[in-house]
This record gives C-alpha cells, sequence and structure tokens, in this order.
C-alpha cells in the first residue's frame, strides 16, 4: 500500500463520526449538569419563595403593630386573627412590661403612663422556617376605671 492510499484510509476513519462510547459520555455528562443546574434553580426558587412570605409577613406586622390600642385602648391578655385569606395567622400577646432594674412597683404613680410588652408571632405555611416573631413596648396612658377615676 502506497503512502497516499494509506493516508487516505486514515482520513477516512477520522471522519467517519464519534463512537458509540463517545456519545454516551456526552449524553452523561449532559444530564450531570442539567441536574446540577436544575437543583441550583429549584434551591434559588424555594429561597425567593421564603423571602417573599417573610417580607409580607414583616409588612403585616408592621400594620399590625400600627393599629393596635388605635380603635380601642390596649388591655392586657391574647389576641389572633388571619390576614390574606388565611394564609398568614397571627397571635398577639400583651402583657404589662416589668422592668427588672426598677424598683418596688408598689412606689410606682398610679396617674404615670405604663408600659405593655406586645409579642406577635406570625405563621404562614408549616415548616418551622415559615413563622416570625417580633416584640416591642407601647407607652399606654395609665388606666381610667369606669368611673373615670384613676385606679
Amino acid at each position: 500500500m502506497s503512502r497516499a492510499s494509506a493516508s487516505a484510509v486514515s482520513v477516512r476513519r477520522r471522519a467517519r463520526g464519534f463512537t458509540l462510547i463517545e456519545v454516551i459520555i456526552a449524553f452523561a455528562l449532559l444530564a450531570l449538569a442539567l441536574t446540577l443546574l436544575l437543583g441550583t434553580l429549584s434551591s434559588a426558587a424555594r429561597q425567593v419563595g421564603d423571602s417573599d412570605g417573610a417580607s409580607h409577613a414583616s409588612l403585616y406586622a408592621q400594620s399590625l403593630f400600627d393599629s393596635f390600642g388605635v380603635g380601642e385602648p390596649l388591655r392586657p391578655g391574647r389576641s389572633d386573627g388571619e390576614l390574606d385569606d388565611g394564609r398568614y395567622r397571627w397571635t398577639l400577646q400583651v402583657q404589662p412590661y416589668v422592668d427588672p432594674q426598677a424598683g418596688d412597683p408598689a412606689l410606682r404613680n398610679p396617674s404615670a403612663p405604663r408600659l405593655l410588652q406586645l409579642d406577635l408571632q406570625m405563621r404562614w405555611g408549616d415548616a418551622p422556617r415559615q413563622q416570625a416573631h417580633w416584640r416591642t413596648l407601647r407607652l399606654v396612658p395609665a388606666e381610667i376605671d369606669s368611673a373615670g377615676t384613676l385606679p
């Protein structure tokens, strides 16, 4: 066989295409890359959804805090409710604030304003990460009984 015919055979062999094993390896690599990509995208979508729920909960909490004590005076106790057609559920616990640094509560002026502690728990969904808790203090005037006098 001449040198020219040997090189022509060699060129034809190279030009035939990919072998079956090369195609299988290429598909396996492509499948692995797509699996990693889709896993990353689904994780990012879940994080965006969690962030959206948390930001809505924060806005609702701010709105609730702004409305507490506006229509009727704040009183110690517990209340709860729902927002956004039941998607967000809240629980409010109101109690007198006890300052650990303050002296004897009996020496407190009864006509002085007092502090109430508001604990707001907001839940949306069933996962433990789908809840938030806020605590704040609210200054309220001294209580007036039904006769219009201070206690």
